[in-house]
């Protein structure tokens, strides 16, 4: 059968069913003339076909509407009419959008996303998002004409970024604002953020302003910071640092969550910005109503119970277990008293997001199961756990037991 001739009432289900044996082929919508789906290996993409310059003997064109999946059927037809409206009234909307393409920036795209395609992304995402885009992308190939974008283009932008040219020094303290702070490069950033403009181009192609992705076959660095975990010999360091920065006067908020962070295995943002309408002492729990993958509740120990115990009656305000020492919100200087910390433990490698990983690690070797830990850490697909899973038979099996009592014996500011 001719391509043309391929006809149907388009729904949801329809075209859901509709399947490509490796040749592309278009099925035209009864309802809506010009109106229909082109039916490829790997996507299927919604069109809208008509002719500008005088009726049946005009030049027949055809414009790419969007991908099934981002758009409904009812949805990609209610543009089909409103494209083939501007047609009568005697545009042309293929040679608007080329003409749109052809002018429209890297950067330019980049703001495009963050109004339209960011819908389902968490606010934290978001924020990383922006940042990545005004340190990164912007800088890099914020000028360059989306259409003139290559994968040699990408494959240089990955480069530039591992060797550090969009990194920018701290600004001095005098001069820095509360959101202000230093921008790394390295190849763990170059990977992420790499990760973050495929999806902006993805988001591009969905909406029509790109044909392909440019970022699609580029190879990346691996990532491979997410392997570090504390022995039980830096577990005890950890502690003597802790206990020593107590004794010296070092702010008691961030050595707090520090200590919470080592027992608990959360993420940093979850305890800076936990409330005390969350914690549950009686029972034992953090009931966090947002984290990275959603709300979730953390079972804590003892030793946990016992800092926020202590940190009851201190300043609260706005419900805050972590108030900031002046102005509103929540308390963010950890990373500062982090960095001092664990200089003294001498760990320098060692990351604050790699206490999340070390109780993993633990959890992994005293034989729990990867369910369970991905239960703890609040991972929602046990895939991201099964990283642990080469642990549980480990040598660090039998000092299992003796790890915990250190990382509770150095949050009790003992030795264990």
């Amino acid at each position: 059968m001719r391509d043309d001739q391929r006809v149907a009432r388009l729904t949801k289900s329809l075209v859901d069913a509709f399947q490509s044996d490796g040749e592309r082929y278009t099925v035209w919508d009864v309802d809506q003339k010009g109106f229909g789906v082109r039916i490829g290996p790997n996507a299927k993409t919604y069109l809208v076909r008509y002719r500008v310059g005088g009726g049946r003997t005009g030049t027949l064109k055809q414009l790419t509407i969007g991908r099934h999946g981002t758009l409904t059927p009812d949805e990609a037809r209610k543009i089909a009419k409103a494209k083939l409206a501007e047609v009568a009234a005697g545009g042309d909307p293929q040679s608007a959008r080329e003409k749109k393409r052809q002018e429209m920036t890297v950067a330019e795209l980049c703001d495009d996303y963050l109004l339209r395609g960011i819908a389902t992304k968490k606010a934290s995402t978001l924020a990383i998002d922006k940042g990545r885009i005004e340190r990164h992308i912007k800088p890099l190939l914020g000028r360059i004409k989306v259409n003139a974008v290559t994968r040699s283009t990408i494959e240089a932008f990955r480069d530039d970024i591992a060797d550090g040219k969009t990194a920018v020094a701290p600004k001095p303290k005098g001069e820095r604002k509360r959101t202000d702070g230093p921008v790394a490069g390295g190849k763990g950033t170059s990977t992420r953020t790499v990760g973050l403009l495929g999806g902006i181009f993805s988001y591009a192609v969905a909406r029509g302003i790109m044909d392909t992705n440019p970022v699609r076959g580029v190879t990346r660095f691996a990532d491979n910071s997410s392997t570090r975990f504390l022995s039980v010999e830096e577990y005890g360091r950890l502690g003597e640092a802790l206990n020593t920065c107590t004794s010296d006067g070092y702010n008691e908020q961030a050595l707090a969550i520090i200590r919470l962070l080592v027992l608990t295995g959360a993420r940093k943002g979850e305890i800076e910005k936990l409330r005390w309408s969350e914690v549950d002492l009686s029972a034992g729990w953090l009931r966090l109503g947002d984290s990275k993958t959603g709300a979730k509740a953390v079972p804590v120990g003892s030793a946990v119970i016992d800092i926020l115990s202590a940190r009851k009656g201190s300043s609260a305000r706005e419900g805050w277990v972590f108030p900031a020492e002046t102005g509103e919100g929540y308390f963010v200087g950890t990373p500062r008293i982090w960095n001092i910390v664990r200089k003294r433990a001498g760990l320098p490698d060692v990351r604050l997001h790699d206490a999340r990983h070390s109780h993993a690690s633990l959890a992994a070797a005293d034989g729990q199961s990867l369910q369970v830990i991905g239960a703890i850490l609040g991972h929602k697909d046990v895939k991201t756990t099964s990283r642990y899973a080469h642990l549980a038979d480990s040598p660090l099996r039998r000092a299992a037991d003796r790890v915990s009592e250190l990382a509770d014996a150095a949050m009790r500011g003992g030795k264990g």
